[in-house]
């Protein structure tokens, strides 16, 4: 097999043992050589400044060539004194400070030696502490000129790296070209195996060493890699559409009576967005083969009567309809809406339900009794049986693992699937994520809502917003106060929250409550319950709140250290004021040493209300397309495409894709085979089924 030498492990490598096989595996986030071969470098020293000591400038990475002069041995070996090596090249002397004696004792006076590493000044010294690189003085050439920088992990070390790299390009595959010649020749383009050359072994292309050459070429090699990435990507979304096209589905037609009943009970006209949105839903819904449709809504456009109207439609055709949320405080409150507006029962299960009112709702789903089905993850476990279902919406959906959405769409038979977020994604990226769907929006808000004033305050004016919050009290105006993503742990944002939580006591006693994702949920819904009747006033929370909590009676959003959250999640949290007919009030708290970008990100927040707006200009902002920086909204992870021109990148990539699919793409018969090869090597081959899990 072709790709055989790609996909064995990495431990095959010539000098490579399992202890360091597991921590490339580690790093690169995978054991085969592929995968090796895609964790690239994010950074790169310049080693090519070989000057004189005489004139060399401090502060800079500098190589050069010496005589050893003088060792100067520690004093007492069990302390942290350092080795001196004084070294010179004739026109001055510089000092290598090691505290490591392993290299200082292979050294001796006399010896002609290279050495490469940051030079700084103490006083009138030149000093190196710990060279990066020591070789003896015939070994120079062993030394790079351009140093790549790969992300490391605990014990790996990057000569580790450059070995098992070694021995990777020495067994790379003469792969074929999947590109367009034409593309490739017109963008200047390197092959697959050349521009994974050139990011990882500048010095196998010593014409490239010059001037900026390796600069302009690094780009070039990046914008391929990030090409065949997003292409590989792109082609099994294609093909993906094709097959949700394809499939066969039922076609669900409702009488639109249950629909009449639940918007007579709303109340109100639903907006032009909502309207929009139906129509293009009943459409999908009317049509032979399969819905697979991404509904995005901003915050308080309507998603949730949307969705009860679309499933009220497979109802009023004789089928089920099941609502999968990712938390049991939004399947509740979904559960209390369709409640207040549905005329057919609604089942409810989740893990909290136990004993009869579990076999009770497991007997509703299974025979009928229940056309519309909320709960969580607990709906696509195994003793869950539908009678018929016809409709899967699944609310929030980057929250769930692929897997369990499959396994709720396997319910039924030629299930339509809806999916929804709240969180507006950037139209470039929905390329990325759901290029096999297609997409609605609902981006006009109801009548009546009032504007959220949105500002800036630096957290060192603390006692000025404790006043400001006694002030909002004084007033009759609820608070909620969101502690800070301290880390990548969880436990440490809990303790953030904890003592946030007792600071606030002592001003306001038991006024105030606490919510957060370790709390047992009956606590947790209890804090929340008491905050929404008005038994505490202020409530201090983890991001726990950031979807599905509605009351309408709170008015200020208090958001410590604004700048560690993602906009898209910071107007998801902003989102949970302003429900009400009271002005509301979102402060962003935030370090005072704001560095630009962050300051700019919290001032769009500030300016605008528009989900949609935000997330565009967010995208730009990170600096025109760092996909992997939005992980957080549940976006695939991308290994190569980054950098300022992924956007086009991306544009470029979805339209050859769908050449490539319908047959329209230039030598697209004699690409074929190679383009199998680009979707093995992005592990893309099983991308359609994945995708229609949504």
């Amino acid at each position: 097999m072709l790709l055989a030498p790609l996909f064995a492990s990495v431990g095959t490598l010539p000098g490579i043992g399992p202890s360091v096989e597991r921590l490339i595996a580690r790093a690169a986030r995978g054991d085969r050589v592929i995968d090796l071969l895609f964790h690239l470098p994010d950074g790169l020293v310049d080693r090519r400044y070989r000057p004189q000591l005489a004139v060399a400038e401090a502060g800079r990475v500098c190589t050069f060539h010496a005589r050893v002069v003088r060792i100067i041995a520690p004093e007492n070996s069990r302390g942290r004194k350092p080795w001196r090596i004084v070294v010179g090249d004739g026109t001055g002397q510089a000092e290598l400070v090691f505290f490591s004696p392993y290299q200082a004792q292979r050294l001796r006076v006399d010896m002609q030696i290279c050495v490469s590493g940051m030079l700084e000044r103490f006083g009138d010294r030149l000093s190196m502490p710990h060279p990066d690189y020591l070789v003896m003085g015939e070994q120079e050439n062993t030394i790079p000129l351009l140093d790549p920088v790969w992300p490391l992990t605990g014990g790996l070390f990057p000569r580790q790296l450059r070995t098992a790299l070694q021995g990777a390009f020495a067994r790379f595959p003469d792969l074929p070209e999947w590109l367009d010649p034409e593309m490739v020749r017109k963008r200047k383009w390197p092959t697959f195996e050349q521009a994974l050359r050139i990011m990882h072994r500048p010095s196998d292309f010593p014409d490239l060493m010059e001037g900026e050459r390796y600069a302009a070429a690094s780009e070039r090699a990046r914008a391929r890699l990030s090409y065949d990435e997003l292409l590989a990507m792109q082609i099994a979304m294609a093909r993906a559409r094709i097959d949700n096209r394809d499939r066969p589905g039922r076609s669900i037609i409702g009488t639109g009576a249950l629909r009449t009943v639940a918007l007579s009970r709303f109340g109100h006209e639903p907006t032009t967005a909502q309207i929009r949105v139906l129509e293009e839903i009943g459409r999908d819904l009317r049509a032979p083969h399969r819905m697979t449709r991404l509904l995005q809504g901003d915050v308080g456009a309507g998603k949730t009567l949307v969705a009860l109207l679309s499933m009220l439609c497979a109802v009023e055709a004789g089928h089920q309809a099941a609502m999968m949320a990712p938390t049991e405080i939004l399947a509740r409150q979904h559960l209390a809406t369709f409640q207040k507006l549905s005329p057919v029962p609604v089942a409810f299960l989740s893990g909290s339900v136990k004993g009869r009112a579990r076999k009770q709702a497991l007997e509703a789903i299974r025979t009928g009794a229940a056309p519309l089905v909320i709960g969580t993850h607990a709906l696509f476990q195994d003793k869950v049986e539908f009678a018929d279902l016809a409709l899967v919406v699944i609310d929030e959906q980057h929250r769930f693992g692929v897997a369990q959405r499959m396994m709720l769409g396997e319910k039924g038979d030629r299930t339509d699937v809806l999916v929804m977020t709240a969180t507006p994604i950037p139209r470039t990226l929905l390329l990325t994520q759901w290029g096999d769907m297609q997409v609605s929006r609902l981006d006009v808000k109801p009548a009546g809502r009032k504007p959220i004033r949105t500002s800036l305050h630096a957290l060192s004016a603390m006692p000025e917003l404790v006043a400001a919050v006694r002030r909002a009290l004084a007033r009759g105006a609820q608070v909620f106060w969101v502690c800070p993503l301290v880390s990548e742990s969880e436990a440490l944002d809990i303790a953030a929250a904890e003592a946030r939580h007792a600071m606030l006591k002592e001003y306001f006693g038991d006024l105030v409550g606490l919510a957060h994702g370790q709390q047992d949920i009956a606590v947790r819904e209890e804090a929340i319950s008491a905050f929404a009747e008005g038994r505490t006033r202020i409530l201090v929370a983890t991001t726990v709140i950031e979807v599905g909590v509605d009351i309408p009676s709170a008015t200020v959003m208090m958001i410590e250290h604004a700048e560690r959250f993602g906009l898209a999640q910071l107007h998801q949290l902003r989102g949970r004021v302003g429900r009400g007919q009271a002005d509301s009030f979102c402060l962003l708290l935030h370090d005072g040493q704001l560095g630009q970008t962050a300051r700019r990100r919290l001032a769009l927040l500030r300016d605008t209300e528009d989900g949609f707006v935000i997330a565009d200009e967010d995208f730009r902002i990170r600096g025109g397309g760092d996909l992997a920086g939005h992980r957080q909204s549940g976006l695939p992870d991308f290994r190569m495409a980054a950098g300022v021109h992924v956007e086009q990148l991306l544009r470029a990539a979805a339209q050859d894709a769908q050449r490539v699919v319908d047959g329209t793409a230039p030598a697209v018969r004699r690409r074929d085979a190679a383009i199998a090869i680009l979707l093995e090597l992005f592990s893309r081959t099983d991308a359609q089924r994945i995708m229609k899990a949504g």
